[in-house]
């Protein structure tokens, strides 16, 4: 994962919603401001990739501050945290908007939209055919390169790590969306069928990401279905 310089805004009550942990816990590079004047003029000597205003935390929304500083650094990206049913503020002019409670994954996961692609550092998986751009969400199965969703992204890294392997219904709903309820698995199975979209010559009829009836999926293509 691409690491951060990250610009925090948060006021000293944050207590266990802080978001210094998970932050560091990634390896990002955290430096703490716990007012809008203060990240104002920290800025004037520090260049960070974004910044993290945790309005949740502090006594005022963060609408003047994130605006004066969208202002004079135009470029820089905003994720502004609110607190649980407060209004989105979109006068503040931030690019995410995050309320509270969120899991420490999905901050994480906006960070990294926010962060300018490094293609030095462009981490590709490759198996068969296939090759997934993980920094770029985006999939080239010899038709051209095509943009993911971050779920996409997640389901078919699965496949391309474990070739060869079954991964049952549970496994995939447990590393891809996170929970161990397979109650309802229609949302695994729109997105089987969006991956093989991506991946086979005829989606309905795949050759390469086989379904094993009641148990799951297997991703497999041998040198000769490449040729």
């Amino acid at each position: 994962m691409q690491k951060a310089v990250i610009l925090l805004v948060e006021g000293k009550r944050a207590g266990q919603n802080t978001a210094v942990p998970a932050l560091e816990k990634a390896g990002h590079t955290i430096k703490l401001c716990h007012t809008g004047s203060a990240a104002i003029n920290t800025l004037k000597t520090f260049s960070p990739h974004l910044v993290i205003f945790n309005a949740a935390s502090m006594r005022t929304n963060g609408v003047r501050t994130c605006r004066r500083l969208k202002k004079n650094h135009h470029e820089l990206p905003i994720i502004h945290v609110r607190a649980a049913g407060e209004p989105q503020y979109s006068e503040a002019e931030a690019d995410v908007y995050l309320e509270q409670p969120f899991t420490p994954r999905k901050l994480l996961n906006r960070v990294k939209d926010l962060l300018p692609i490094d293609h030095a550092i462009e981490e590709i998986v490759r198996y068969g055919h296939i090759s997934l751009y993980l920094s770029k969400k985006s999939v080239d199965a010899g038709k051209g390169e095509t943009r993911l969703t971050p779920k996409l992204v997640l389901l078919l890294e699965q496949f391309m790590r474990h070739p060869h392997r079954l991964l049952t219904r549970r496994a995939l709903m447990q590393h891809v969306w996170n929970t161990d309820y397979i109650g309802d698995t229609r949302t695994l199975d729109v997105h089987i069928r969006w991956v093989r979209e991506q991946i086979e010559q005829d989606p309905a009829k795949p050759q390469y990401l086989k379904t094993i009836r009641g148990k799951g999926y297997i991703l497999t293509i041998s040198n000769s279905q490449t040729k």
